[in-house]
């Protein structure tokens, strides 16, 4: 088999990260990523148009989670992860549990909903097709933890220890599919724990963290099990080309520790994003809580000034 096109890649030079970073220009993944910051602009002046505001914070997150996907998939790093597991591991770890974090915290789904017009009474328009989604029985499947989890943890297990993994690889029809499967999975896993789009699935805040902590411990344990093996364990690295100067048992070993090491980063990440929109929920919730303190204590001052007032009236 050939591998993702090992023939064609024979004569890749070793491995750096200046050569890694050459853009390359996948076809598939630079349409992807201008079509998504092209809809975002688009969504973002729109509003402005109209007067309205939308955080640059959130323009910021989203437009470096789109530059994520880029820069692993865009470039020579694409090349390299058709033979060097290591550098396959870094592709998987920012596509699945960076990029979705940062497109999340660009809210997409909130920007698209206030940027679309409505159809009005009776009509159906995008607007309203994307509500009916939103609140339909297929997504509260597919963001609900019991279906989340599993999937995050089935991505790792069920891909990379079956044939699964070779047949994909085997083709770079299987290779992209394979990476739209990630970012998707990623996606859906984090977006019931820290997304601010609105969604059918949203837990108190303690809740998250424990769905967050749920799956993160799976992908060190995946990491370990790549750093102690004593033999190749996927087919597709098992014989890297010669003019990469590598062992297949050293770039598994390598694959393995960024495995491992970056089920950290996002986990912190995360874990900052809840902690700070838990305080600014609290906030709010305090401020409401003031603000009808205030309205219940004019109230009570008006009916004792009024039962005063009859008191008086009574007197004369």
């Amino acid at each position: 088999m050939d591998h993702g096109g090992h023939g064609m890649m024979m004569d890749l030079p070793p491995f750096t990260v200046a050569r890694g970073l050459e853009f390359t220009g996948e076809p598939f993944f630079l349409v992807g990523c201008l079509l998504a910051l092209a809809l975002y602009g688009w969504g973002v002046a729109r509003l402005r148009r109209r007067g309205d505001a939308w955080p640059v914070g959130r323009t910021v997150g989203f437009v470096i989670g789109v530059l994520t996907v880029a820069l692993v998939m865009c470039t020579a790093l694409n090349d390299y992860g058709m033979v060097l597991f290591s550098v396959h591991m870094v592709q998987h770890m920012v596509i699945s549990m960076l990029s979705p974090i940062l497109l999340l915290l660009g809210a997409p789904v909130t920007l698209t909903l206030r940027a679309l017009p409505s159809a009005g009474r009776g009509r159906k328009g995008p607007r309203e097709l994307l509500v009916a989604l939103l609140h339909s029985r297929y997504m509260r499947v597919i963001t609900h933890p019991a279906f989340t989890i599993p999937l995050f943890i089935a991505s790792l297990y069920a891909l990379y220890f079956t044939p699964l993994f070779d047949f994909l690889m085997g083709s770079k029809v299987g290779h992209i599919a394979m990476m739209v499967h990630f970012l998707a999975v990623g996606l859906v896993f984090f977006w019931p724990i820290m997304g601010v789009d609105p969604g059918p699935h949203r837990p108190g805040y303690v809740m998250r963290m424990l769905e967050l902590f749920a799956g993160m411990p799976f992908h060190a344990f995946f990491g370990i099990a790549l750093m102690m093996a004593s033999a190749p364990m996927v087919e597709t690295y098992a014989d890297p080309p010669a003019s990469l100067q590598v062992s297949a048992l050293s770039d598994q070993s390598a694959a393995g520790g960024i495995a491992w090491a970056f089920s950290e980063i996002p986990s912190v990440i995360v874990l900052v994003a809840l902690v700070f929109q838990w305080y600014v929920s609290e906030q709010r919730t305090a401020r409401r809580r003031d603000r009808r303190a205030d309205r219940d204590g004019d109230q009570e001052l008006a009916a004792y000034n009024a039962y005063l007032a009859s008191l008086r009236t009574r007197e004369q």
